[in-house]
């Protein structure tokens, strides 16, 4: 059987000045990334009361993007549906390389920057940006090589072979340490013990990395504990950071959104405060792609307000999360061959009536770290396939005081697209 593989993503910080057809080109794929990630948070979240949780839109759809350019017949037409992508490879594949050709150049201009500034004693930071994909598939199985040359090609993903038949514990600590090596360890046990089997044939895996500074780094000094009020029980002192500066800001049906722009402004951080009595929950449902298209625009300077904002520190590591059942609840489920036979994967290795390849599960796992600083944060999602038989200040600041659950976004600005969605209910 083949094993899906496991799609590894952490997520780096990009720079404002992209170019106008990779903006153009990614936002398609920032559309269905938002939608599918908002689906599957929703999912995951109602499963998972009263505890944070954080997802990777881009790193999910990204890693379902590779299997989705094997799949055929109705397995094709229920992902396309359910993952909101185009019916031919070639828009998917150009919009997602857009994407990625995006982050590089802005990662490159951003050391630039950072040399031109050290000549002048000034400012040194940069955005730290890696991202890689991968194929691990069992040595001697019949991958079609249309396949694999779209894979290296295409989405620069090369192939590696392993043997999954023989030793496939040994494959997992293969594929786990090169995703771990790729995110700084930060992503760690992608795929857990027993995720993959003899039966397992192709793993894709990508890998994201992000370290961001914020644009206007938060003085340490100003960092106080403050009470931040937890559902169901007494507030709680929590290291909250101050900063009164021109931030993007709207106050919008029950919901406060404000945005903090990264180095370079072509990333932000989005924070979605409910009204008081309002639960995170209930704002989620009714959240939509086409809000973060238009919060995408917060940033730009001429619609910033002055805001003084005290945001709690956090941190959130998760553990590896499987997607399967959330997925079928989308109405992916041929793919997971439901009903027995179904699966199509057919693009990726010829068909035989006792040998076919279907995906088992998609495994996920993020990582996120908020300080005074900037941001470091990491996704990672690995899809298992098995064979089967100019402005005017305002004369005061707004406040804007989070100290209850929120909702929040790390979201690429040219093209909208969410890199991490979550929900904090517990900084501490």
């Amino acid at each position: 059987m083949i094993g899906i593989m496991h799609y590894r993503a952490l997520l780096l910080g990009v720079v404002a000045v992209l170019l106008p057809q990779a903006h153009a080109a990614g936002f398609e794929a920032a559309t269905a990334t938002n939608q599918v990630g908002l689906d599957l948070y929703r999912r995951l979240a109602a499963g998972r009361p009263d505890t944070n949780l954080v997802v990777s839109p881009y790193s999910i759809e990204s890693a379902l993007a590779l299997a989705y350019a094997g799949a055929d017949g109705a397995t094709r037409a229920e992902m396309t549906k359910a993952l909101h992508f185009p019916e031919d490879n070639a828009p998917l594949q150009s919009a997602f390389a857009s994407l990625r050709t995006a982050l590089d150049q802005v990662a490159q201009r951003s050391t630039g920057t950072a040399v031109a500034q050290r000549r002048r004693g000034g400012r040194v930071d940069t955005i730290e940006w890696h991202a890689a994909n991968r194929l691990y598939g069992q040595s001697g199985y019949a991958f079609r090589e249309v396949f694999l040359s779209l894979m290296r090609d295409g989405w620069a993903a090369p192939f590696e072979p392993l043997d999954f038949r023989t030793d496939a514990e040994a494959a997992r600590g293969t594929i786990n340490a090169w995703v771990e090596e790729q995110t700084r360890n930060k992503i760690r046990d992608l795929i857990p013990r027993g995720g993959l089997t003899p039966e397992t044939r192709l793993v894709l895996v990508n890998a994201l990395y992000l370290k961001a500074p914020w644009q206007s780094p938060f003085k340490k000094s100003l960092t106080t504990p403050q009470p931040f009020h937890v559902a169901g029980g007494a507030p709680r002192d929590t290291p909250t950071m101050q900063q009164t500066a021109r931030l993007g800001y709207a106050a919008e049906n029950g919901l406060t959104v404000v945005a903090l722009c990264y180095l370079e402004d072509g990333l932000q951080f989005l924070i979605l405060l409910p009204d008081e009595g309002r639960s995170v929950d209930a704002v989620a449902a009714r959240l939509t792609a086409n809000d973060f298209a238009r919060w995408a625009k917060l940033g730009e300077y001429s619609g910033r307000q002055s805001v003084s904002l005290n945001l709690p520190k956090f941190r959130v590591e998760g553990a590896t999360v499987p997607l399967g059942r959330a997925l079928r609840a989308l109405g992916v489920r041929s793919a997971f061959d439901e009903p027995p036979g179904s699966a199509n994967f057919d693009r990726i290795a010829p068909r035989k009536p006792d040998d076919y390849l279907a995906i088992s599960e998609v495994f996920h796992q993020t990582f996120i770290a908020l300080d005074e600083d900037g941001t470091e944060a990491a996704a990672a999602t690995a899809t298992t396939m098995f064979t089967l038989a100019a402005h005017v200040s305002p004369p005061e600041s707004i406040e804007v005081r989070v100290d209850r659950p929120f909702l929040f976004a790390i979201q690429h600005r040219p093209s909208g697209a969410c890199l991490f969605l979550g929900r904090m209910i517990d900084p501490r």
